[in-house]
């Protein structure tokens, strides 16, 4: 009887050796399944993941194009001319070089006590980025002609303020047609 009881044993032993071997040959095939479908996916995940990764850098790096070269060198140089002769209380200069329109919309003295009062309550530029600009071939009156808009986040001696140049090109240069200055100081 113990060697029927052995035999039974040993036969239940290799059925679940086979079992196992069974269940691991199944658990590979499974596996081999598997890798062929995720040999695929990896070249699939790449290609999503690289358009993701590269898509909203490509328009990033496009904005940034823009906004580096968005404005124009003598419109810049113009920003930059005025500013220093308004730091320099060079009023009369800025009112004289500025467009037609300006000098329509603001007399001279108006001008002069408007650039004084940013000088006086403001102080000289520290620092100047741009926050927005815009650019019309042909503007909306008074204006006329090529027009760009400039708002500055700049920083003065005494505090923050938004500053606004209104340009227009004649005959190649760009002339002042409007500044304004938002700022706190300003208001007190």
């Amino acid at each position: 009887m113990k060697k029927a009881e052995g035999r039974r044993q040993t036969a239940v032993g290799r059925r679940r050796s086979a079992a196992r071997l069974a269940s691991r040959l199944r658990a590979d095939e499974r596996s081999a399944v598997r890798r062929q479908r995720t040999a695929r996916l990896p070249s699939a995940a790449c290609l999503l993941l690289t358009t993701f990764c590269l898509l909203p850098s490509a328009f990033l790096s496009g904005c940034a194009v823009d906004e580096r070269r968005g404005v124009p060198a003598g419109a810049q140089a113009t920003v930059d001319r005025v500013t220093e002769d308004i730091a320099a209380g060079r009023d009369a200069k800025v009112y004289g070089e500025a467009a037609d329109e300006w000098r329509a919309a603001v007399s001279a003295d108006e001008n002069g006590k408007i650039l004084a009062r940013v000088r006086e309550r403001l102080g000289r530029v520290e620092s100047r980025a741009l926050h927005t600009g815009h650019e019309q071939q042909s503007a909306d009156p008074p204006l006329s002609g090529h027009a760009l808009e400039l708002v500055y986040q700049t920083r003065f001696e005494r505090g923050s303020a938004m500053e606004k140049f209104t340009l227009l090109e004649r005959g190649g240069d760009w002339l002042l047609a409007g500044y304004s200055v938002n700022s706190d100081l300003l208001k007190q």
